[in-house]
């Protein structure tokens, strides 16, 4: 791209969004989905960009303590949740260092698993079965956003409560989730590409925030899981999946 001279990059995720940084320091970079642009080294601070870059986050650092508490509130019963990571991405260490406060608050205990690339989650679901713990929550990383379905066969193979951080994977079967409105923050990603198209300085255009945060229960999940959701988890529910 930097090659091509192009008027702009737009990087989607933590490492494409580094991958750019790294390429150039030139061409404007617009970055979304990257779960914590600061902590990652992408900008000194969301008003203020650093030079050629500016985005979206979906603050996803900052929800996983919400989501354990979404599944504590929803099982109460549960002790221990499995955690799965990938180590190969820069953005999971400071995921599970933010749910482990969480999980702290709630009285939980943290199991982690690990995987780099799809052909490991074998291992993982192997591993699942032989621990048992109460509920499934997956990190936010690049890999794992492409393997939607794969998160979902996990978590059923399993037989265990799952909540994810996109609507999507709710949708494809997930028993829950929560996280920003991607499709919100794709048109302000645009919105911003266009901005810069017209003349605007990155460094001088704000890294924005998820306007909105959407939680996704899926029933049918549920039902071939043999749980129940409690109505006043029900009731907090933007989508219901039936």
């Amino acid at each position: 791209m930097v090659r091509l001279k192009v008027d702009l990059i737009l990087a989607t995720a933590t490492p494409a969004a580094l991958a750019a940084k790294k390429a150039t320091s030139t061409i404007p970079i617009v970055f979304t989905v990257v779960a914590d642009p600061i902590e990652s080294g992408l900008v000194a601070s969301l008003a203020h960009p650093t030079e050629n870059i500016t985005g979206t986050t979906n603050l996803n650092t900052d929800l996983n303590s919400k989501r354990l508490e979404l599944l504590k509130e929803a099982f109460p019963n549960i002790t221990n949740v499995a955690v799965l990571s990938n180590p190969g991405d820069q953005v999971s260490t400071p995921q599970i260092k933010d749910m482990e406060i969480g999980a702290r608050a709630l009285g939980l205990k943290l199991q982690v698993f690990e995987a780099r690339n799809p052909k490991e989650f074998d291992t993982v679901v192997a591993a699942l079965a032989k621990q048992r713990p109460g509920a499934f929550i997956a990190v936010t990383s690049a890999m794992f956003a492409s393997q939607a379905d794969k998160l979902v066969e996990i978590a059923t193979k399993s037989r265990i409560p799952a909540i994810f951080w996109q609507r999507a994977i709710a949708e494809a079967g997930g028993l829950m989730s929560y996280g920003a409105n991607f499709p919100d923050l794709f048109r302000r990603t645009a919105q911003l590409v266009d901005k810069v198209l017209k003349g605007a300085k990155p460094a001088d255009l704000p890294v924005e925030r998820p306007k909105s945060f959407e939680l996704v229960i899926n029933l049918k999940a549920a039902k071939q899981l043999g749980l129940t959701i409690p109505p006043s988890v029900l009731a907090k529910a933007d989508k219901v999946i039936r």
